[in-house]
C-alpha cells in the first residue's frame, strides 16, 4: 500500500510546511498550487515535496486533478490548514503493515477555533473521507463543501485529523464572505427558491441548533461565537441568493 498525499494551495505560505511535515508515512507528497503569490511553492520545494501549476477548476476538480497526476493509486488528500495527529499518522502506518481491507477510510476532523478545540457545535467528529483509492472513489461538489463520493467498501479510522481553521473573527467574517457567496452561487445554480420566512427563521434554527442541540455551550465563549457566525452564514448565503436569483 503506497500512498500519495495531496494538498491543493493559493497562498498558504502560513500553513503548508504544518501540513507536509505531518504526512511522513506517505510516499509521495504532491502540491498542487494555482497561481500563489507568497512563498507557498517555495516553502513546499525546499522540503522536497513534487510541485505542479495548476489554473483553478473549483475544488472538487482540482482535488481530482490532483489525485490523476499522482504516483500511487491510495490518495490522501489534506487541505492545507491541516495536519495529520500523532495517533492518526501512526494509524496509517498501521494500516499499510498490515494492508487494507477496505476502498477507502473515514477519519474524524477535530477543528482549532480562535485558539481552542471545539469537540461541539457540530463541529465534532465531522468524519471525512480522506484516504481512498482512485480508482474507487471521486471528488464531487461543484460550489462548496466538496466531498469524497466512494465506491466499494468503507472502512473508519479512528483518530484525527487537526483543522488549523481561524485565528481571529475578522479571518473568520473573510472566509464566510467567500464560502456563502459560493453556496448562494450554487442554490441560484439549483434554481432553489428562498422566502423572506427562510431568511427569518433559518438563521435563528442555525444559532439553536449549534448552541443547545449540538452542545456549543460546551465549548465555552468560543461556542457561543460558533453559533452566531452559523446564524450569521445562513442569513448571508440566502440573502446573496436572492440578489443573484
Amino acid at each position: 500500500m503506497k500512498i500519495t498525499a495531496t494538498i491543493i494551495t493559493l497562498n498558504e505560505e502560513r500553513n503548508v510546511a504544518r501540513a507536509i511535515e505531518s504526512l511522513r508515512c506517505c510516499d509521495e507528497i504532491l502540491i498542487v498550487d494555482s497561481g500563489s503569490t507568497d512563498r507557498t511553492v517555495e516553502l513546499a520545494e525546499k522540503l522536497g515535496v513534487r510541485v505542479l501549476e495548476a489554473g483553478w477548476l473549483g475544488y472538487a476538480a482540482q482535488k481530482n486533478w490532483a489525485a490523476e497526476h499522482a504516483v500511487n493509486e491510495w490518495i490522501l488528500s489534506l487541505d492545507a490548514d491541516e495536519a495529520l495527529s500523532e495517533a492518526l499518522e501512526a494509524e496509517i502506518w498501521n494500516l499499510k503493515k498490515t494492508g487494507p481491507d477496505c476502498d477507502a477510510y473515514t477519519m474524524p476532523r477535530l477543528a482549532r477555533y480562535l485558539g481552542r478545540w471545539i469537540y461541539h457545535s457540530g463541529w465534532y467528529p465531522d468524519r471525512k473521507v480522506r484516504l481512498y483509492r482512485r480508482d474507487k472513489a471521486k471528488w464531487v461538489g461543484d460550489f462548496v463543501h466538496e466531498s469524497v463520493q466512494p465506491r466499494g467498501r468503507l472502512g473508519h479510522l479512528q483518530s484525527n485529523i487537526l483543522h488549523f481553521t481561524c485565528d481571529s473573527l475578522s479571518e473568520h467574517v473573510k472566509t464566510m464572505d467567500r464560502y456563502t457567496t459560493l453556496a448562494a452561487q450554487e442554490l441560484a445554480a439549483r434554481k432553489v427558491k428562498v422566502p423572506l420566512s427562510r431568511m427569518i427563521f433559518d438563521p435563528a434554527w442555525a444559532f439553536l441548533k449549534s448552541y443547545f442541540v449540538q452542545r456549543g455551550f460546551l465549548d465555552g465563549p468560543e461556542g457561543l461565537t460558533i453559533a452566531h457566525m452559523a446564524a450569521f452564514y445562513t442569513f448571508l448565503k440566502y440573502s446573496k441568493a436572492r440578489n443573484m436569483s
